[in-house]
């Protein structure tokens, strides 16, 4: 298996925190109000989320566009 780095944001760090405490029993998935809440997410989301992280790991929390070129943006001859 290769380790590697992975860049995340703050907010994908906090998702990352909670998501452990939350699968470690720390913070029960049956009040996962408080994980949404602490989140900011709903309910549903926050049980996505925990599905995803137990499966893969916290590199799956990571936003999947990042590096990529936005879709709005203007093509350079276009531009011109």
């Amino acid at each position: 298996m290769t380790v590697g780095w992975v860049l995340m944001s703050e907010r994908e760090l906090d998702r990352v925190e909670v998501l452990s405490q939350v699968s470690q029993g720390r913070m029960t998935a049956v009040t996962a109000v408080t994980a949404a809440n602490v989140l900011g997410l709903s309910r549903r989301q926050v049980h996505r989320l925990l599905k995803r992280f137990e499966s893969e790991g916290a590199a799956s929390i990571r936003h999947k566009a990042r590096g990529r070129p936005s879709t709005r943006r203007i093509d350079p001859g276009l531009r011109e």
